[in-house]
Protein backbone atom coordinates (compact mmCIF):
# COMPACT_ATOMS: atom_id res chain seq x y z
CA UNK A 1 0.00 0.00 0.00
CA UNK A 2 2.94 2.33 0.87
CA UNK A 3 4.73 1.40 -2.57
CA UNK A 4 1.39 2.24 -4.01
CA UNK A 5 0.93 5.03 -2.81
CA UNK A 6 4.69 6.34 -3.23
CA UNK A 7 4.38 5.57 -6.93
CA UNK A 8 1.28 8.05 -7.24
CA UNK A 9 3.38 10.64 -5.58
CA UNK A 10 5.61 11.02 -8.28
CA UNK A 11 3.19 10.45 -11.16
CA UNK A 12 1.29 13.47 -9.43
CA UNK A 13 4.62 15.04 -8.67
CA UNK A 14 6.35 14.77 -12.13
CA UNK A 15 2.74 16.12 -13.69
CA UNK A 16 3.21 19.37 -11.66
CA UNK A 17 6.66 20.01 -12.36
CA UNK A 18 6.12 19.28 -16.40
CA UNK A 19 2.73 21.31 -15.83
CA UNK A 20 4.75 24.10 -14.26
CA UNK A 21 7.94 24.07 -17.15
CA UNK A 22 5.75 24.02 -20.08
CA UNK A 23 3.68 27.18 -18.60
CA UNK A 24 6.89 28.85 -17.71
CA UNK A 25 7.76 28.36 -21.72
CA UNK A 26 4.65 29.72 -22.56
CA UNK A 27 4.88 32.79 -20.20
CA UNK A 28 9.01 33.21 -21.09
CA UNK A 29 8.97 32.29 -24.75
CA UNK A 30 11.99 34.57 -26.07
CA UNK A 31 14.24 33.72 -23.27
CA UNK A 32 13.93 30.36 -23.09
CA UNK A 33 14.31 30.54 -27.20
CA UNK A 34 17.72 32.04 -26.30
CA UNK A 35 18.97 30.07 -23.86
CA UNK A 36 18.76 26.93 -26.53
CA UNK A 37 20.32 28.66 -28.82
CA UNK A 38 22.88 29.57 -26.53
CA UNK A 39 23.05 26.12 -25.43
CA UNK A 40 23.20 24.52 -29.14
CA UNK A 41 26.22 26.91 -29.59
CA UNK A 42 28.13 25.93 -26.64
CA UNK A 43 27.59 22.32 -28.14
CA UNK A 44 28.03 22.94 -31.28
CA UNK A 45 30.91 25.20 -31.23
CA UNK A 46 33.32 23.15 -28.29
CA UNK A 47 31.68 20.19 -26.81
CA UNK A 48 31.07 18.45 -30.35
CA UNK A 49 34.51 18.93 -32.12
CA UNK A 50 36.23 18.52 -28.42
CA UNK A 51 34.41 15.07 -28.09
CA UNK A 52 33.81 13.51 -31.54
CA UNK A 53 37.52 12.31 -32.06
CA UNK A 54 38.26 10.97 -28.59
CA UNK A 55 34.45 8.58 -29.62
CA UNK A 56 35.43 7.49 -32.90
CA UNK A 57 39.16 6.27 -31.30
CA UNK A 58 38.22 4.95 -28.21
CA UNK A 59 35.22 2.82 -30.00
CA UNK A 60 37.84 1.70 -32.84
CA UNK A 61 40.67 0.76 -30.55
CA UNK A 62 37.99 -1.14 -28.53
CA UNK A 63 37.19 -3.07 -31.47
CA UNK A 64 40.29 -3.66 -32.28
CA UNK A 65 41.33 -5.43 -29.43
CA UNK A 66 43.60 -3.17 -28.11
CA UNK A 67 41.27 -2.66 -24.45
CA UNK A 68 41.54 -6.72 -23.94
CA UNK A 69 45.56 -6.01 -24.71
CA UNK A 70 45.50 -3.37 -22.22
CA UNK A 71 43.39 -5.17 -19.59
CA UNK A 72 45.60 -8.36 -19.32
CA UNK A 73 48.49 -6.35 -18.78
CA UNK A 74 47.13 -3.97 -16.35
CA UNK A 75 45.01 -6.38 -14.33
CA UNK A 76 47.90 -6.70 -11.14
CA UNK A 77 48.04 -2.90 -11.11
CA UNK A 78 44.48 -2.00 -11.31
CA UNK A 79 42.96 -4.82 -8.84
CA UNK A 80 44.73 -4.07 -5.91
CA UNK A 81 44.77 -0.13 -5.85
CA UNK A 82 41.40 0.34 -7.03
CA UNK A 83 39.77 -3.05 -7.28
CA UNK A 84 38.59 -2.75 -11.15
CA UNK A 85 39.65 -4.67 -13.95
CA UNK A 86 42.67 -3.92 -16.27
CA UNK A 87 40.60 -3.23 -19.04
CA UNK A 88 38.56 -0.30 -16.57
CA UNK A 89 42.52 1.77 -17.34
CA UNK A 90 41.46 2.49 -20.86
CA UNK A 91 38.49 3.94 -20.01
CA UNK A 92 40.14 5.78 -17.16
CA UNK A 93 42.85 7.12 -19.71
CA UNK A 94 40.38 8.12 -22.39
CA UNK A 95 37.47 9.49 -19.88
CA UNK A 96 41.04 11.46 -18.34
CA UNK A 97 41.55 13.04 -21.73
CA UNK A 98 38.33 13.61 -23.38
CA UNK A 99 35.83 14.78 -20.48
CA UNK A 100 32.60 13.95 -19.92
CA UNK A 101 30.90 12.07 -20.66
CA UNK A 102 32.95 9.20 -22.67
CA UNK A 103 34.32 7.99 -19.73
CA UNK A 104 30.62 6.66 -18.87
CA UNK A 105 30.11 5.87 -22.53
CA UNK A 106 33.09 3.11 -22.16
CA UNK A 107 32.80 2.17 -18.60
CA UNK A 108 28.99 0.77 -20.04
CA UNK A 109 30.68 -0.71 -23.41
CA UNK A 110 32.95 -2.83 -21.17
CA UNK A 111 30.10 -3.63 -19.08
CA UNK A 112 28.30 -4.67 -21.32
CA UNK A 113 30.94 -6.72 -23.24
CA UNK A 114 30.85 -8.30 -20.07
CA UNK A 115 34.84 -7.14 -19.14
CA UNK A 116 33.84 -6.18 -16.14
CA UNK A 117 31.44 -7.10 -13.18
CA UNK A 118 28.19 -4.79 -12.35
CA UNK A 119 30.20 -3.51 -9.02
CA UNK A 120 33.71 -3.30 -10.79
CA UNK A 121 31.65 -1.53 -13.39
CA UNK A 122 30.02 1.08 -10.95
CA UNK A 123 33.70 1.72 -9.27
CA UNK A 124 35.06 2.48 -12.81
CA UNK A 125 31.94 4.68 -13.64
CA UNK A 126 32.80 6.98 -10.47
CA UNK A 127 37.15 7.35 -11.14
CA UNK A 128 36.89 7.33 -15.02
CA UNK A 129 34.43 10.38 -15.73
CA UNK A 130 35.85 12.83 -15.45
CA UNK A 131 36.41 16.83 -17.72
CA UNK A 132 39.03 16.79 -19.79
CA UNK A 133 42.07 19.00 -19.67
CA UNK A 134 40.63 20.98 -23.15
CA UNK A 135 37.69 21.83 -21.52
CA UNK A 136 39.79 22.86 -18.34
CA UNK A 137 42.53 24.77 -19.86
CA UNK A 138 40.78 25.96 -23.02
CA UNK A 139 37.03 26.84 -22.14
CA UNK A 140 37.20 27.32 -18.63
CA UNK A 141 40.38 28.79 -18.17
CA UNK A 142 40.87 30.84 -21.23
CA UNK A 143 38.11 31.17 -22.06
CA UNK A 144 35.59 32.08 -19.31
CA UNK A 145 38.34 33.59 -17.30
CA UNK A 146 40.82 34.64 -19.62
CA UNK A 147 43.49 33.50 -17.24
CA UNK A 148 45.71 30.36 -18.80
CA UNK A 149 47.54 30.29 -15.05
CA UNK A 150 43.97 29.10 -13.75
CA UNK A 151 44.60 25.74 -15.31
CA UNK A 152 47.18 25.06 -13.07
CA UNK A 153 44.93 24.67 -10.09
CA UNK A 154 42.09 23.52 -11.92
CA UNK A 155 44.38 20.49 -12.98
CA UNK A 156 45.69 19.56 -9.96
CA UNK A 157 42.46 19.97 -7.68
CA UNK A 158 40.45 17.72 -10.79
CA UNK A 159 42.78 15.14 -10.92
CA UNK A 160 44.15 14.69 -7.63
CA UNK A 161 40.57 14.86 -6.22
CA UNK A 162 39.30 12.42 -8.90
CA UNK A 163 42.35 9.82 -7.68
CA UNK A 164 40.81 10.37 -4.31
CA UNK A 165 37.60 9.06 -5.61
CA UNK A 166 39.17 6.20 -6.98
CA UNK A 167 40.37 5.20 -4.11
CA UNK A 168 37.55 5.93 -2.10
CA UNK A 169 35.29 4.23 -3.81
CA UNK A 170 37.48 0.75 -4.78
CA UNK A 171 35.31 0.35 -0.87
CA UNK A 172 31.81 0.18 -2.90
CA UNK A 173 29.63 -2.76 -3.07
CA UNK A 174 32.60 -4.88 -0.88
CA UNK A 175 29.52 -6.78 0.83
CA UNK A 176 27.84 -7.38 -2.55
CA UNK A 177 30.43 -7.77 -5.22
CA UNK A 178 30.18 -10.73 -7.13
CA UNK A 179 33.62 -12.67 -8.25
CA UNK A 180 35.70 -11.23 -11.08
CA UNK A 181 36.56 -13.80 -13.77
CA UNK A 182 40.25 -12.41 -13.96
CA UNK A 183 41.99 -13.48 -11.42
CA UNK A 184 44.73 -11.74 -10.14
CA UNK A 185 48.13 -12.43 -11.70
CA UNK A 186 51.60 -11.59 -11.86
CA UNK A 187 51.90 -8.99 -15.57
CA UNK A 188 52.31 -11.25 -18.75
CA UNK A 189 53.12 -10.01 -22.08
CA UNK A 190 52.18 -13.42 -23.72
CA UNK A 191 48.24 -13.51 -22.43
CA UNK A 192 48.35 -10.06 -23.04
CA UNK A 193 48.63 -10.72 -26.73
CA UNK A 194 46.65 -13.86 -26.54
CA UNK A 195 44.07 -11.62 -25.17
CA UNK A 196 44.14 -9.35 -28.24
CA UNK A 197 44.73 -12.09 -30.58
CA UNK A 198 41.25 -13.53 -29.59
CA UNK A 199 39.43 -10.63 -29.27
CA UNK A 200 40.19 -9.93 -33.05
CA UNK A 201 39.20 -13.80 -33.86
CA UNK A 202 35.94 -13.24 -32.39
CA UNK A 203 35.32 -9.61 -34.33
CA UNK A 204 36.94 -10.18 -37.40
CA UNK A 205 35.32 -7.39 -39.36
CA UNK A 206 37.58 -4.97 -41.47
CA UNK A 207 38.81 -1.91 -40.98
CA UNK A 208 36.31 0.11 -42.93
CA UNK A 209 33.57 -1.34 -41.41
CA UNK A 210 34.98 -0.68 -38.21
CA UNK A 211 35.99 2.46 -38.74
CA UNK A 212 32.34 3.13 -40.10
CA UNK A 213 30.34 1.60 -37.29
CA UNK A 214 32.92 3.84 -34.71
CA UNK A 215 31.27 7.04 -36.67
CA UNK A 216 27.62 6.69 -37.02
CA UNK A 217 27.63 5.48 -32.98
CA UNK A 218 29.65 8.34 -32.13
CA UNK A 219 26.36 11.39 -33.34
CA UNK A 220 23.58 9.65 -31.89
CA UNK A 221 25.63 9.73 -28.39
CA UNK A 222 26.61 13.45 -29.45
CA UNK A 223 22.96 14.65 -30.41
CA UNK A 224 21.71 13.74 -27.27
CA UNK A 225 24.87 15.58 -25.24
CA UNK A 226 23.46 18.75 -27.11
CA UNK A 227 19.77 18.18 -26.31
CA UNK A 228 20.74 17.69 -23.37
CA UNK A 229 22.82 20.85 -22.80
CA UNK A 230 19.88 22.98 -24.33
CA UNK A 231 17.31 21.80 -22.27
CA UNK A 232 19.37 22.65 -19.18
CA UNK A 233 20.13 25.32 -20.43
CA UNK A 234 16.44 26.44 -20.56
CA UNK A 235 15.88 25.02 -17.75
CA UNK A 236 18.66 27.53 -15.92
CA UNK A 237 17.55 30.47 -17.35
CA UNK A 238 13.90 29.59 -16.22
CA UNK A 239 14.80 29.19 -12.59
CA UNK A 240 16.56 32.26 -13.05
CA UNK A 241 13.15 34.17 -14.48
CA UNK A 242 11.07 32.69 -12.09
CA UNK A 243 13.01 33.67 -9.01
CA UNK A 244 13.92 30.36 -7.91
CA UNK A 245 17.48 30.44 -7.94
CA UNK A 246 17.85 33.89 -6.49
CA UNK A 247 15.16 32.84 -3.82
CA UNK A 248 17.39 29.35 -3.07
CA UNK A 249 20.95 32.05 -3.02
CA UNK A 250 18.75 33.90 -0.43
CA UNK A 251 18.01 31.16 1.92
CA UNK A 252 21.37 29.96 1.74
CA UNK A 253 22.79 32.94 1.71
CA UNK A 254 22.87 33.54 5.66
CA UNK A 255 24.62 30.61 5.98
CA UNK A 256 27.49 31.27 3.96
CA UNK A 257 27.81 34.83 4.87
CA UNK A 258 29.97 33.39 8.24
CA UNK A 259 32.74 32.11 5.56
CA UNK A 260 32.25 35.60 3.68
CA UNK A 261 31.31 33.65 0.43
CA UNK A 262 29.88 36.36 -2.34
CA UNK A 263 26.35 36.28 -3.00
CA UNK A 264 26.99 36.42 -6.33
CA UNK A 265 28.98 33.11 -6.54
CA UNK A 266 26.08 31.42 -4.74
CA UNK A 267 23.47 32.04 -7.88
CA UNK A 268 26.40 31.23 -9.63
CA UNK A 269 27.07 27.55 -7.46
CA UNK A 270 22.84 26.90 -8.29
CA UNK A 271 23.29 27.51 -12.07
CA UNK A 272 26.72 25.20 -11.87
CA UNK A 273 24.36 22.15 -10.40
CA UNK A 274 22.40 22.03 -13.04
CA UNK A 275 24.64 22.85 -16.21
CA UNK A 276 28.37 22.62 -15.93
CA UNK A 277 29.28 25.37 -18.62
CA UNK A 278 27.10 27.93 -17.36
CA UNK A 279 28.05 27.71 -13.84
CA UNK A 280 31.47 27.90 -15.00
CA UNK A 281 30.43 30.56 -17.27
CA UNK A 282 28.54 32.70 -14.26
CA UNK A 283 31.33 32.00 -12.03
CA UNK A 284 33.96 33.42 -13.70
CA UNK A 285 31.05 36.69 -14.11
CA UNK A 286 30.63 37.13 -10.59
CA UNK A 287 32.65 39.59 -8.01
CA UNK A 288 33.69 37.33 -5.66
CA UNK A 289 37.58 36.94 -5.08
CA UNK A 290 39.87 35.01 -7.56
CA UNK A 291 40.18 32.47 -4.89
CA UNK A 292 36.62 31.98 -4.72
CA UNK A 293 36.18 31.76 -8.12
CA UNK A 294 38.35 29.07 -8.55
CA UNK A 295 37.04 26.67 -5.91
CA UNK A 296 33.41 27.18 -7.15
CA UNK A 297 34.66 25.99 -10.63
CA UNK A 298 36.93 23.85 -9.79
CA UNK A 299 33.69 22.23 -7.20
CA UNK A 300 31.47 22.74 -10.31
CA UNK A 301 33.73 20.87 -12.55
CA UNK A 302 33.80 17.96 -10.73
CA UNK A 303 30.00 17.82 -9.89
CA UNK A 304 29.77 18.43 -14.05
CA UNK A 305 26.00 19.50 -12.92
CA UNK A 306 22.51 17.64 -13.54
CA UNK A 307 22.95 17.74 -17.68
CA UNK A 308 25.82 15.42 -17.83
CA UNK A 309 24.14 13.10 -14.81
CA UNK A 310 21.46 13.07 -17.11
CA UNK A 311 23.94 12.25 -20.43
CA UNK A 312 25.80 9.43 -17.95
CA UNK A 313 21.67 7.82 -17.25
CA UNK A 314 21.54 7.92 -20.91
CA UNK A 315 25.18 5.85 -21.68
CA UNK A 316 24.15 3.23 -19.28
CA UNK A 317 20.79 2.95 -18.94
CA UNK A 318 20.44 -0.78 -20.89
CA UNK A 319 23.08 -1.83 -18.21
CA UNK A 320 22.48 -2.96 -15.20
CA UNK A 321 24.93 -0.09 -13.64
CA UNK A 322 23.41 2.12 -10.87
CA UNK A 323 23.10 5.98 -10.58
CA UNK A 324 23.37 6.04 -7.11
CA UNK A 325 27.35 5.60 -6.11
CA UNK A 326 27.82 7.93 -8.76
CA UNK A 327 26.00 10.42 -7.89
CA UNK A 328 28.23 9.86 -4.70
CA UNK A 329 31.42 10.00 -6.06
CA UNK A 330 30.27 13.24 -8.00
CA UNK A 331 29.37 15.01 -4.10
CA UNK A 332 32.81 13.65 -3.00
CA UNK A 333 34.74 15.31 -5.95
CA UNK A 334 33.32 17.98 -5.86
CA UNK A 335 33.90 18.96 -1.93
CA UNK A 336 37.57 17.35 -2.59
CA UNK A 337 37.98 19.39 -5.75
CA UNK A 338 36.64 22.56 -4.14
CA UNK A 339 38.76 22.21 -1.15
CA UNK A 340 41.93 21.66 -3.05
CA UNK A 341 41.74 24.35 -5.38
CA UNK A 342 41.67 26.96 -2.40
CA UNK A 343 44.21 25.48 -0.66
CA UNK A 344 46.44 25.17 -3.74
CA UNK A 345 45.30 28.26 -6.04
CA UNK A 346 48.24 30.91 -4.39
CA UNK A 347 50.68 28.84 -4.16
CA UNK A 348 50.54 27.59 -7.94
CA UNK A 349 50.40 31.62 -9.20
CA UNK A 350 54.42 31.21 -9.04
CA UNK A 351 54.54 27.89 -10.57
CA UNK A 352 52.88 29.29 -13.78
CA UNK A 353 55.56 31.81 -14.08
CA UNK A 354 58.20 28.96 -14.75
CA UNK A 355 55.94 26.50 -16.11
CA UNK A 356 53.73 26.66 -19.92
CA UNK A 357 51.12 24.32 -19.94
CA UNK A 358 49.46 23.00 -23.25
CA UNK A 359 47.08 25.83 -23.74
CA UNK A 360 48.25 27.95 -26.49
CA UNK A 361 46.46 26.52 -28.82
CA UNK A 362 43.33 27.35 -27.76
CA UNK A 363 45.21 31.49 -27.86
CA UNK A 364 42.59 32.02 -30.46
CA UNK A 365 40.01 30.26 -28.68
CA UNK A 366 38.41 33.95 -27.50
CA UNK A 367 39.18 35.88 -30.39
CA UNK A 368 37.54 33.37 -33.13
CA UNK A 369 34.00 34.05 -34.12
CA UNK A 370 33.47 30.36 -33.85
CA UNK A 371 36.10 28.30 -32.13
CA UNK A 372 34.97 25.01 -33.74
CA UNK A 373 37.81 24.60 -35.75
CA UNK A 374 40.54 25.39 -32.76
CA UNK A 375 38.67 22.92 -30.46
CA UNK A 376 38.36 20.08 -33.16
CA UNK A 377 41.97 20.81 -34.53
CA UNK A 378 42.93 20.34 -30.87
CA UNK A 379 40.67 17.48 -30.11
CA UNK A 380 41.69 15.57 -33.55
CA UNK A 381 45.56 16.17 -32.00
CA UNK A 382 44.93 14.77 -28.82
CA UNK A 383 43.01 11.92 -29.86
CA UNK A 384 45.44 11.15 -32.54
CA UNK A 385 48.04 11.38 -30.33
CA UNK A 386 47.18 9.38 -27.57
CA UNK A 387 45.66 6.68 -30.10
CA UNK A 388 49.38 6.58 -31.38
CA UNK A 389 51.06 5.93 -28.54
CA UNK A 390 49.16 3.36 -26.95
CA UNK A 391 48.99 1.09 -30.75
CA UNK A 392 52.49 1.92 -31.02
CA UNK A 393 53.23 0.78 -27.32
CA UNK A 394 50.74 -2.21 -28.17
CA UNK A 395 53.42 -3.13 -31.13
CA UNK A 396 56.45 -3.13 -29.34
CA UNK A 397 55.24 -5.18 -26.77
CA UNK A 398 53.69 -7.59 -29.12
CA UNK A 399 57.06 -7.85 -30.68
CA UNK A 400 59.01 -8.08 -27.65
CA UNK A 401 57.14 -11.02 -26.80
CA UNK A 402 57.84 -12.53 -29.86
CA UNK A 403 61.10 -11.79 -29.25
CA UNK A 404 61.28 -13.45 -25.77
CA UNK A 405 59.18 -16.73 -26.53
CA UNK A 406 61.59 -17.00 -29.88
CA UNK A 407 65.04 -16.79 -27.42
CA UNK A 408 63.34 -19.18 -24.95
CA UNK A 409 62.24 -21.84 -27.71
CA UNK A 410 66.08 -21.34 -28.79
CA UNK A 411 67.61 -21.63 -25.31
CA UNK A 412 65.27 -24.56 -24.41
Amino acid sequence: MTGTRSSQMKIYLTAVLGFALTSALIIFPKEAFIASLEGLKLWFEVVMPALLPFLIMAKLLMSLGVVNFIGALLEPIMQPIFRIPGTGAFAVAIGLASGYPIGAKITADLRRSKLCTQIEAERLLCFANTAGPLFIAGAVSVGMFGMPELAVTLFLAHYLSAIAVGLFMRYHGRGQEEQSKTKQKKISLTEAVHALVEARKQDNRPLGQLFHEAVSTSFPSLFFIGGCIAAFSVLSRILELTGITPLLADIVSPVLAAANINHDLIKAVFAGFLEIDIGAAAISQSTASIVQKAAAVSAVLAWSGLSVHAQVAAMIHDTDLRMKPYIIARALHAICAGITAAIVYRPLQNVWQRFSFAVPVFSSYTEATTPFFPVLTASVKAAVGIGAVIIAAVLILCTLNRVIVFWVNQRS
